[in-house]
Order: structure tokens, then C-alpha cells, then sequence
């Protein structure tokens, strides 16, 4: 991964490129022999579908594997769009440029900027619009947090609630009776299923569990400790894989119809979106993959900058608000983080971001109400400290000049 921030990029041992993943997953197969032979005992997509993901962009992933429908409401709820002049400059890499060089540079597909509810920026890359599904990736993770705070607030679950009594089926109670759901949200669960993507085994990790068509089984044959829970900070996919599976469980429903009872419908989200499962009528892939419309992004975002509410409607719970927006006690691979939220390393604590691979971001600043969407096909973590430092920058420029 190259990242070209003055600063160094903390995140660059948060996540490997998954599209490098799926491109060397094709070659461990196929050079052991019978492609389709392989696939089928390792129980991932067929050699045509692992072609296909190692050369598309990462925003066209979403169609290649099945999925749920996340059901919008049949009415949208209004979002007011008033044209308003943003920084049209920016420092970018120790430099002033335009802020359209930056777009295009980093390859992003759609630009949105809102403040104070009313979407004041919009841009598309030629071929996307407001009606363009695009994938998630990591940001899904952050919207898991809203719906575990939901349940938190029903009494359906408590963060010091262990894993081994709410999946009482996986094995290793050694190990998941000393898991906490707080240790999970904060990503201090210790689960030893690394991030990053050993060459000499394409199929471990997160790409494995990418790529798997059976995630629960991935979740219960790959406990294992890798430092005690609670004593560090270490970014793990699996950690919010195994909320989802919580949340589906105390729920008594699929994540995906979950989303859309919760948020989707209450926030008035004007389409539906598509949550990637791991086999047709599996389970969804919670820590990444749900697939929206850039603007419904924008109205997640501008759920937290309203402190949980859309209209008036209170649809996350204000103490919940208040947790991720503080910073827990560890941070995650030198950034401070918060219940699947990041917090930029120069930010405030109004400032806090969701973030996923390739360059996606809900970047939400309570105190100026500003919430920025950047869906992009950019490297795995490259520029994200550069990135965040335009969005702060965006957000400093509108609160000076509403003042």
C-alpha cells in the first residue's frame, strides 16, 4: 500500500487490498490444479467469478455476489439540494491544487457535500448519478455500530454482554467466553484472523472470509487468540462479522431487513440498497458490502451530524451518539476509534468518519453539521490522512463562512 501523507498513514495495518487478494486467491487455486475442483472444497466462488473480481474496479463488485434487499420506504424523505459555493482549493500532498485535481486523482466516482441537512454539492464521474448503487465496503461496519446501539437501547443486548452466551454454537468457549460485545465494537477482541494478506496463504484472513460461502463456519473455525481481549486496539474484520451475527440472532431477523426496519425506512432513504451475503439466502457480509445510493450515504451521515435524529424522528439513540463520538480507551493502529468510527488524527471529537477500502468515506463534523460522501476506486488505504485533511479543511471553510 502507498500512502504519500507528510504524515504517515497509521491506517496502512488496518487493511490489505482485497482485489490483490482475490487476484492471488485465483492463482493458489489454480496452480493446485482443477480450478473447479478447488473451489468447491474451499467452498468460494467459481474460478469465473474470482477473474471477474480480480480485474473489475472495486465499485462494481456489488453485482457479483448475491444479496439481500434493504427496503427503502415507499415515500423518500425530502433532501433539500441549494446550490452553494465550497473550497475550491486545497492542500493536497504539501501543495495548493484545485479540489477537482484531488477528485481525479484519487479516483473517486461521487462527491457529495451537505451541511446543516440541506445538500449543498453534488458530483458525479461521467456514467454514475444519483441513482448509482455503490458499495460500502468498510463504512458498512460503522452503520452495524448504529444498529447495535439500537439494540443496545431496546435492551435486546449489553456491551458486556460475552459472545459465548449469545452464540452459544461456536466452539472454543475459551476463548469467546472472554469476548465482550464492547471488545468487539472497539476492535479489542484479540480474534487472531489477520487483516492484512500472507502471499503464501491467499485464502486466510479477511480475504477468506471475503470469499467464503459459509461465514459462520469461517467464524467458528478461526477462533483463535492472538493477544487478550480488551488489551489492545487491532482493526479486525471479523470482529464486526461476529456482531452481525449477534445482531441477526437478538434480532431474530437478517441484517438487511434489520437495516431497513431501523434506519433505511426511518431516515426516508430514497432507494433501496442491496446488503452482500455469502451464499444466495446466506448471511450478510456485516463487515463490509452494502450497496447504495450516494445520497443515502449522505442521510447516514446527516443522521449522526443531527444527533441520531432524521426530522423528527430519534432513530439512534442519543447516548449511543455520545459513544461514538468519544474515543475509547485504545486506539486502533495508532488511530483513535470508537465503536466502528474512526477519529481523524487532527480532528476534534465532533469529527469522526466512517472509512472503507478503495476509498469511501462519510466524513460527519457535528459541530459544523457538515457531512461529506467520497465513493471512490482508489488504492487499498492510500491517502486517507491526506483525504480527511481536504474534508476537514471543506468543513472549516463552510462554518467561516455561515458565521
Amino acid at each position: 500500500m502507498s500512502t504519500s501523507s507528510a504524515v504517515p498513514d497509521p491506517s496502512s495495518s488496518r487493511k490489505r487490498s482485497r482485489r490483490w487478494a482475490a487476484s492471488t486467491a485465483i492463482g493458489g487455486a489454480l496452480a493446485a490444479g482443477g480450478a473447479w475442483i478447488s473451489v468447491a472444497l474451499l467452498d468460494i466462488p467459481n474460478p469465473i467469478t474470482l477473474a471477474a473480481l480480480a480485474i473489475v474496479k472495486p465499485s462494481a463488485v456489488g453485482s457479483w455476489f448475491p444479496s439481500r434487499v434493504v427496503q427503502a420506504p415507499t415515500k423518500a424523505r425530502e433532501l433539500p439540494f441549494r446550490s452553494r459555493p465550497i473550497l475550491d482549493r486545497v492542500v493536497w500532498k504539501g501543495k495548493t491544487i484545485p479540489l477537482g485535481t484531488v477528485l481525479d486523482a484519487t479516483h473517486t466516482n461521487a462527491f457529495l457535500v451537505a451541511q446543516d441537512g440541506v445538500l449543498i454539492h453534488e458530483w458525479y464521474r461521467s456514467g454514475r448519478d444519483e441513482a448509482t448503487l455503490f458499495p460500502s465496503w468498510s463504512v458498512a461496519k460503522s452503520i452495524v455500530s448504529l444498529l447495535v446501539g439500537s439494540a443496545v437501547a431496546r435492551g435486546k443486548l449489553s456491551e458486556t454482554d460475552k459472545v459465548s452466551m449469545l452464540l452459544p454454537e461456536l466452539r472454543h468457549p475459551g476463548v469467546f467466553s472472554q469476548i465482550t460485545v464492547r471488545n468487539l465494537l472497539d476492535m479489542t477482541s484479540g480474534i487472531a484472523v489477520p487483516e492484512n494478506y500472507d502471499p503464501s496463504h491467499p485464502l486466510t484472513g479477511t480475504a477468506g472470509m471475503y470469499l467464503t460461502r459459509d461465514i459462520t463456519a469461517f467464524v467458528r473455525d478461526n477462533a483463535h487468540l492472538a493477544f487478550k481481549p480488551g488489551s489492545e486496539g487491532r482493526y479486525r474484520s471479523i470482529d464486526t462479522e461476529v456482531l452481525g451475527l449477534i445482531l441477526a440472532r437478538v434480532e431474530g431477523k437478517p441484517l438487511a431487513d434489520l437495516l431497513s426496519e431501523r434506519i433505511w425506512k426511518p431516515i426516508g432513504a430514497q432507494a433501496d440498497a442491496t446488503w452482500n451475503l455469502d451464499r444466495p439466502g446466506g448471511v450478510e457480509k456485516a463487515f463490509c458490502c452494502i450497496n447504495a445510493t450516494a445520497r443515502d450515504f449522505a442521510r447516514l451521515g446527516l443522521l449522526v451530524a443531527d444527533q441520531g435524529r432524521a426530522g423528527e424522528a430519534r432513530i439512534v439513540p442519543m447516548r449511543w451518539i455520545e459513544r461514538i463520538s468519544t474515543p475509547a480507551r485504545r486506539s486502533v493502529d495508532g488511530w483513535r476509534y470508537s465503536a466502528q468510527w474512526w477519529h481523524a488524527p487532527d480532528g476534534d471529537e465532533d469529527d469522526i468518519s466512517a472509512i472503507g477500502v478503495y476509498g469511501q468515506y462519510v466524513y460527519v463534523n457535528r459541530n459544523t453539521g457538515t457531512v461529506i460522501v467520497k465513493l471512490s476506486d482508489h488504492g487499498a488505504e492510500q491517502d486517507e490522512t491526506d483525504t480527511l485533511a481536504v474534508m476537514q479543511a471543506i468543513a472549516a471553510d463552510l462554518a467561516a463562512k455561515s458565521h
